[in-house]
């Protein structure tokens, strides 16, 4: 190998590994050339696409559209909502209400989109400035953009490089779920494990949030294939070892075309999130209020778990590409929002349907993963055997009194079973100092496309 390849995992873990081909995709990113060693695997690592999904590398001449992945900043946002749960308001009815007129303003699944595009809103406009368009133009407040990686907005993005094909397929995706993992998940902070920390971030026990999970949609999918397309068929071998793996050269034509095209892809993903920030803001409050309770929906903080960001590690700059792996930059880190400087942002981890997420803190430690974390709890079966040995009764006893949008049938390769243990994922970097633990949630309602 031309960089180490090393993965983290407890004594429980470790055996799930030898069930994919994790551990081989790894020490196949490691072959590339022009990396800064090592490559790095996070506890919740399982096969992916080139690189498994918990997979991180960097490097200072080279980028991988497949080392980033298909979906270009999938990501998390958390919300507050000022509201306390009680049961009396937010019992299992109350909750079906309220997930009924959640979907039918934040269109989900596959082919989710709303039937025409937003009136007013200027593609190119939010490939280039993200979020921070979406808030000019009346989607959001500027405090949401505060607590927001890259305040939703990355440089350098050019729709130019953004194929027609991908642009075509984006039109009337802003503000939608998608499929698969992506979810939207009403829930209850249950424990508190830093006062001081959680008091910054607003968190308190009881409080109602919302964890939005989404990414690029099509535009995102469609900018991995074209370039990883590219970059196998200009580069071929040394470069290009796999099809998957397929890389470029930073200062090649195709790489600096490739980087304005994720870029573009990157901010497209924070405005879909805030498309959706606003259409729960306006509809929980209005749900809310008909029940004279009071609601105040804010943006914790939002934060990419697919990019390749140009960083500065051990004294050089290196793109690093998680993929399926959370930025967690300790307290001091100048890149941390103002309101986080002397935390830490938040470094949230869902964890399976109906089970806890995570809100995390990075530390100094975490220098020697690039300030990362792990993403989620990472599968621990392949959708094909959840399909087929998770019956009905399980799934249902699994999920208990968590309110689910679809049917067994629909979601059931997402079952809490087919996950690891989020619990024993985030011990194995707690234990070796790598983060902390803020605070826990845990669902109420989940809400997923089919």
């Amino acid at each position: 190998m031309k960089a180490e390849a090393v993965f983290y995992a407890s004594e429980k873990l470790l055996p799930l590994l030898t069930r994919d081909q994790s551990l081989k995709q790894l020490q196949q990113t490691a072959e590339l050339p022009y990396l800064m060693s090592p490559v790095l695997g996070m506890p919740d690592m399982h096969e992916g696409y080139g690189i498994p999904v918990g997979g991180i590398m960097a490097s200072s001449k080279i980028v991988s559209a497949g080392c980033v992945g298909m979906d270009i900043n999938c990501g998390v946002r958390l919300l507050k909502t000022g509201v306390k749960y009680e049961p009396r308001v937010f019992d299992e009815r109350g909750r079906r209400e309220l997930v009924k007129v959640i979907e039918a303003v934040i269109p989900i699944g596959l082919g989710g989109e709303y039937r025409r595009e937003h009136p007013g809103l200027d593609l190119e406009k939010v490939i280039v400035d993200g979020a921070r368009y979406l808030v000019e133009v009346g989607y959001g407040k500027p405090a949401d953009l505060e607590v927001c990686e890259e305040e939703g907005a990355i440089s350098g993005a050019n729709p130019d490089k953004i194929s027609r094909r991908a642009v075509e397929r984006a039109k009337k995706q802003i503000g939608t779920l998608g499929s698969g993992n992506h979810f939207l998940e009403l829930q209850r902070v249950t424990e508190i494990f830093d006062e001081k920390i959680a008091a910054v971030f607003g968190l308190e026990k009881d409080l109602m949030c919302l964890m939005i999970h989404s990414g690029s949609r099509a535009l995102g999918h469609q900018t991995c294939i074209d370039y990883v397309e590219r970059f196998y068929r200009e580069n071929r071998g040394e470069l290009a070892p796999t099809h998957d793996l397929a890389s470029a050269l930073v200062d090649s034509q195709v790489g600096q075309d490739y980087i304005a095209a994720m870029q573009g892809a990157i901010n497209f993903a924070f405005a879909n999130r805030q498309m959706m920030t606003h259409q729960f803001r306006k509809t929980f409050e209005d749900f809310a209020k008909k029940r004279r309770v009071k609601a105040d929906v804010q943006v914790v903080y939002d934060v990419a778990h697919n990019s390749a960001k140009l960083e500065e590690h051990r004294g050089e700059k290196v793109w690093v590409h998680r993929k399926g792996a959370t930025r967690a930059l300790p307290p001091g880190h100048p890149e941390n929002p103002p309101v986080y400087q002397q935390t830490g942002h938040p470094a949230l981890v869902p964890g399976s349907m109906g089970t806890g997420s995570y809100v995390l803190v990075g530390t100094g430690a975490a220098a020697e993963t690039y300030f990362s974390v792990n993403h989620g709890a990472g599968r621990a079966m392949s959708r094909k055997e959840a399909k087929q040995t998770i019956s009905k009764q399980n799934f249902l006893n699994q999920v208990g009194g968590v309110v689910v949008n679809q049917p067994y049938q629909k979601v059931v390769d997402e079952a809490p079973q087919a996950y690891k243990n989020v619990d024993e994922v985030i011990e194995t970097l707690v234990e070796i100092g790598i983060t902390r633990k803020v605070a826990k949630l845990e669902p109420l309602a989940v809400i997923k496309g089919d």
